[in-house]
């Protein structure tokens, strides 16, 4: 039986043939994937999606209104269709 925290499973289970021939398991991180807006679906720059809890929470993404939601053309749309009240 695994040990309890391979038993999570925010670990990925990888199946691993050895050279004997046998088959085992190796437990790893997950991969995240890339963070993209919400609007146009355009991956964002700026956001950091690797081992987010070695970073601050100014690191991990930009500091403007929707930063880490809305890339900066979208914002821009949006802020300006706002204020001509569309």
């Amino acid at each position: 039986m695994p040990s309890p925290q391979q038993r999570s499973r925010s670990l990925r289970r990888v199946y691993i043939r050895t050279p004997s021939g046998k088959s085992k398991i190796h437990y790893e991180d997950k991969k995240t994937s890339e963070a993209v807006c919400a609007i146009c679906k355009e991956p964002l720059r700026g956001v950091k999606t690797d081992k987010v809890y070695k970073y601050s929470k100014t690191e991990k993404r930009p500091e403007r209104p929707f930063g880490g939601y809305l890339c900066h053309k979208c914002l821009e749309r949006l802020i300006k269709n706002t204020l001509r009240g569309y």
